[in-house]
């Protein structure tokens, strides 16, 4: 009696078991799923913004240009037109990060830093622990206990 009683325990434990690491890991996969949504969304969030300044700033810049080029030829001083240089940069970079291919670029390099430069990525002291964070937790409460 007592060994199919036994049997029956450990098929219970092993199905419950099973169903705890098929939840767990749905769990994960559901956390891992929305954390990409939402890198997703504030990468839209940021091209969309890009593009946006764009706008505003291609009309400064147009005006911009057409009057130092008018200011320079009307003066004959071309020192009139050196202020276009950074602001072609600016224009240029927002343009690229809004419409071109910056964000593959950046991509790419940030993807050859992990493969061939992880020692940049390391953090002062290495690898938060249970035990520092229990540790820093601790130093904490005594802190707000002791006033």
């Amino acid at each position: 009696m007592g060994f199919i009683f036994s049997k029956s325990m450990n098929e219970n434990m092993k199905n419950q078991q099973e169903f705890m690491v098929t939840h767990a890991r749905l769990q994960l996969e559901r956390q891992l799923t929305m954390q990409n949504e939402m890198r997703e969304r504030q990468m839209a969030m940021q091209i969309a913004w890009s593009r946006e300044f764009l706008k505003y700033f291609g009309t400064f810049f147009g005006i911009a240009t057409i009057s130092l080029a008018a200011g320079a030829i009307k003066q004959k001083k071309p020192a009139f037109l050196f202020p276009i240089v950074p602001l072609s940069f600016i224009f240029t970079y927002q343009y690229d990060l809004g419409y071109g291919t910056l964000l593959q670029r950046m991509k790419s390099e940030a993807e050859d830093i992990l493969e061939t430069e992880k020692t940049k990525l390391e953090l002062p002291k290495g690898m938060i622990t249970f035990e520092s964070l229990e540790k820093a937790r601790r130093e904490q409460s005594k802190f707000f206990t002791d006033k």
